[in-house]
């Protein structure tokens, strides 16, 4: 009976001291610096190191996920994410009539303009709340035409047809851009999900592809057409953009600076576009 009272004894010794050296072991390691009346506590733990100026909170914290470090506080940029909007087509006095191209006096219920911006990157410039912004999207952009205009192209000029027998149900110009931003960036607080954003800058395009799309539907007849053409559209645009909101989604407002087709062809028009945008 003594021997098993000692042997449990030496046994609850042994987990005792082990328990404390685990302890020991997950007990950050903590490095005092005293500056004067400031003491400032560098503590490294598993999931990185923190420091703090013995005043504040720490500014920084490091979480790992999988292996990788990853800074909570870390903005992203505004762009990445979908853009969608009407157009509106304007001459160079920021009207939208065309007395001598009455084609481009667009339907803004059927001009659509949507963004697929699939990457970004923000390079700060005062911590969290100032940075510029760039990144690589696309560009999808539909120009919706009234009273049955077809629309033609030669090498000197873009004229229209008004077809007086049919009647489209779909009248469409479009046009795709890869494109690039280069914004300025606001941001009101350090955590970007808390945080009201405001961007300006340039959007700059070249042009990939485009095409007319109509669609007849009368009488029972449901036909469709598609003619890839250049149409007189510029190969580049340049548009001049605000964006504004708070954390994901927001607003956005763009006017282009370039015109949208060959000036030697037809008149200058300068489209107008706005609408909402969510940021991945």
């Amino acid at each position: 009976m003594k021997k098993l009272l000692i042997t449990g004894l030496a046994i609850m010794g042994l987990l005792s001291v082990q328990a404390q050296e685990e302890k020991k072991e997950n007990v950050p390691d903590t490095t005092r610096i005293n500056m004067g009346e400031t003491q400032v506590l560098i503590i490294k733990t598993p999931k990185g190191t923190v420091v703090v100026d013995g005043e504040t909170e720490p500014t920084d914290t490091i979480d790992v996920e999988d292996g990788d470090e990853k800074d909570n506080n870390s903005h992203d940029g505004h762009w990445a994410g979908v853009d969608f909007g009407v157009n509106m087509l304007t001459n160079g006095q920021f009207k939208s009539s065309f007395p001598n191209s009455p084609q481009w006096e667009n339907d803004p219920g059927k001009s659509f303009y949507w963004n697929l911006n699939i990457v970004d990157h923000r390079f700060n410039i005062y911590k969290e709340y100032i940075g510029i912004t760039t990144g690589i999207g696309f560009n999808f952009n539909q120009i919706g035409l009234k009273n049955n205009y077809i629309l033609n192209e030669n090498a000197d000029s873009i004229w229209v047809v008004q077809d007086t027998i049919n009647k489209y149900s779909k009248n469409k110009l479009r046009a795709t851009y890869l494109q690039v931003p280069l914004l300025l960036e606001f941001n009101t607080n350090a955590n970007e999900d808390k945080s009201f954003y405001f961007a300006a800058g340039v959007i700059g395009g070249i042009r990939i592809g485009s095409s007319v799309k109509r669609k007849l539907d009368q009488a029972g007849v449901d036909a469709k057409e598609k003619i890839k053409g250049a149409y007189g559209l510029n190969a580049f645009k340049l548009d001049g953009t605000v964006r504004m909101g708070y954390s994901d989604w927001g607003v956005f407002a763009n006017y282009s600076l370039l015109p949208m087709f060959d000036t030697n062809k037809t008149d200058e028009v300068y489209p107008l576009t706005f609408g909402l945008t969510y940021n991945f």
